[in-house]
């Protein structure tokens, strides 16, 4: 009699490689994000088959093809998320994300053979992995855009790496398949959307800029020294886990890799863009998506002009803080809280983390979130031993939000005015409604030298006259204004400038 061994046969690997062809044939013709689960697990298989590098790659660029249907079809579940996202989702993306994370990884892997002299010879050019590496990072890049999360520790080393492995064999211009982009082109595609500041954006906004980028971004040169009579200067440092920075804000080291890139040329086209809209041109004849022809798309390619083209210093220093306050949010809320200037029902309550004279940053602690959007407008009152006298709602706009799991989300907040008064408004010739809830907001000079009309996005024009204002307080006041400039534009709501309509 044979007693058993501990340890059992390996697994040969004829049976790893048999297991993912068989998934792959059930997976053939899908549609949707459904079994990132069952993908993944292929990928470990995968893994530890010891098997040649090229047959290896064969099958990492079939399950390449699996992550590409997966990723295309959860990022359009994404446009619609509240943040934070629930925990269902975000399992749902911790998912999609190992895989990319993996098949990131084990492309990186198979171009051993390309630097190994005593490597075996290989009529396999190292282009197609870089490629494939670079997009399964593109694809990691977007959708922590999308649900507000910090990128993984290390993805923009790994970018810098893979497209630096091309330049050094003389492949980043190589056209991709069918004459797609180029390795250089999907490169400076994932900085400009990472430089756009895509915290600030909503998901519908930047899923159009990502579009945008795609179709319309020129050919942007990557230089060793900071290129002479441009706007829009940035600076990579190969060596560092970051996308770019504004050469405004920050000056490079002088011992580091440097690579130099202006956004001028792309910035001017946002601008162009957002005047022929303007105009009245349709999105269509400029080849741009349906988003552009709404009443928020002139006003994004508005702000992407100033992000790319024009990138500021920051104007006040920040004074780190810890107390509490409580937030209002909406314009609808907002509007019924200036009217009652009674505690709002629905307020969630959070941590002041720093502050300064244009804004705050904050931790949410208790309270409904999911009402929160980038762009929208809310009022903030202090708590505590930061409490005013007269307790003071202060109006401010939603500017950047930042959340890294389900329970916690931060936000940015821009301060327009220490007060609000709440109006009706009427204009026969520019609302789909005869009575629309709006705010006015005080003169804040020198940033706001006059009042301000904040209404519902893609309501009103520039120049429009004969708007008729009711404010009810101890009597009922009759207004007649006129909207003169945009000021601010979300796709929330917007701002104008208003002067009474003589």
């Amino acid at each position: 009699m044979v007693a058993p061994t501990d340890n059992p046969s390996p697994i040969p690997p004829e049976a790893n490689v048999k297991s993912i062809l068989e998934w792959l044939a059930l997976a053939h013709g899908r549609t949707g994000s459904e079994d990132a689960d069952q993908l993944h697990r292929q990928l470990m298989l995968l893994r530890e088959a010891p098997i040649p590098n090229a047959q290896r790659l064969k099958l990492l660029d079939l399950l390449f093809g699996q992550a590409e249907r997966i990723a295309n079809g959860e990022l359009p579940r994404l446009h619609e998320v509240s943040l934070p996202i629930s925990r269902k989702q975000r399992q749902r993306v911790r998912i999609l994300l190992d895989v990319l994370e993996t098949l990131t990884q084990d492309y990186f892997n198979t171009l051993a053979d390309v630097f190994d002299p005593q490597g075996p010879s290989s009529s396999q050019l190292p282009h197609t992995s870089l490629r494939r590496a670079m997009h399964t990072i593109g694809w990691q890049v977007r959708i922590t855009h999308l649900i507000a999360a910090p990128p993984s520790s290390g993805i923009w080393q790994l970018l810098h790496s893979a497209f630096f492995t091309a330049r050094r064999l003389g492949l980043e211009d190589f056209p991709g398949p069918q004459g797609t982009a180029s390795i250089r082109s999907i490169y400076i595609s994932i900085l400009l959307a990472a430089v756009a500041q895509p915290a600030s954006f909503s998901a519908k906004e930047l899923e159009f800029i990502n579009k945008f980028i795609s179709d319309c971004a020129p050919a942007i040169d990557l230089l060793e020294s900071p290129p002479a009579d441009c706007g829009g200067v940035f600076w990579i440092d190969i060596d560092k886990d970051f996308p770019a920075h504004a050469l405004i804000r920050r000056i490079p080291t002088p011992d580091a890799r440097i690579l130099y890139f202006s956004c001028e040329g792309i910035a001017e086209i946002a601008l162009k863009f957002r005047d022929a809209l303007l105009q009245g041109t349709p999105a269509k004849a400029l080849g741009l998506p349906p988003f552009a022809d709404g009443s928020t798309g002139p006003g994004t390619l508005l702000r992407l002009n100033r992000l790319w083209g024009h990138p500021s210093k920051r104007r006040f220093s920040r004074r780190r803080q810890s107390y509490r306050a409580n937030i209002c949010s909406g314009l609808s809320d907002l509007w019924h809280l200036m009217k009652s200037r009674q505690a709002p029902t629905n307020q969630s309550e959070w941590m002041v983390t720093n502050e300064s004279p244009d804004g705050y940053a904050l931790m949410h602690m208790s309270g409904q979130t999911q009402h929160l959007r980038v762009g929208d407008i809310v009022a903030l009152q202090a708590q505590g031993s930061h409490s005013e006298l007269i307790p003071t709602w202060h109006v401010c706009i939603i500017r950047w939000a930042v959340s890294e799991n389900p329970e916690h989300i931060e936000l940015g907040l821009q301060i327009l005015a220490p007060k609000a008064t709440a109006v009706n408004i009427t204009h026969r010739h520019a609302l789909d409604s005869s009575n629309v809830s709006a705010l006015i907001l005080p003169p804040t000079p020198p940033l706001r030298p006059g009042q301000s009309l904040v209404v519902p996005a893609g309501l009103l024009r520039e120049n429009t006259r004969r708007i008729t204002v009711l404010i009810e307080a101890d009597n009922l006041e009759i207004r007649e204004i006129q909207a003169t400039s945009l000021e601010e534009q979300t796709s929330a709501i917007e701002i104008f400038n208003v002067l009474p309509d003589n």
